[in-house]
């Protein structure tokens, strides 16, 4: 009796990483973290998010959360707009089995206004 593994296919899932500060992250001077859309090929989506941590890791980025939407599939049954764009990197990650970054947003903190006082 043979234990052959079963291959598993992969697939492509969008992730979410909000990201802090490191020295040498490559995030524009004054932010304060950001969030990155990728697209992740694995078998699941623990693989693709462990994946894309390590992955940003090497980069100098600090993941702190990762929300999962899931694969293409499962964003067109909830009804997203899924540009070409977004199709043809989809595509790109699953054929080089990879992790490919779509978007990075800075965050900047919001300057906190100062209360006027219009009592006398």
């Amino acid at each position: 009796m043979t234990d052959k593994k079963i291959k598993r296919p992969q697939l492509v899932f969008t992730l979410l990483v909000e990201v802090g500060r490191n020295p040498n992250d490559g995030l524009p001077k004054g932010a304060t973290g950001g969030a990155i859309m990728c697209f992740a090929s694995g078998v699941d989506e623990p693989e693709a998010v462990r994946e894309t941590v390590a992955i940003l890791k090497q980069a100098d980025l600090a993941p702190l959360d990762v929300t999962g939407y899931g694969t293409l599939d499962e964003r067109l049954q909830e009804g997203h707009d899924i540009s070409e764009e977004e199709r043809k990197l989809m595509k790109q990650a699953l054929d080089e089995n990879s992790v490919i970054v779509y978007q990075l947003t800075p965050f900047f903190e919001e300057k906190k206004s100062q209360p006027s006082d219009t009592h006398h």
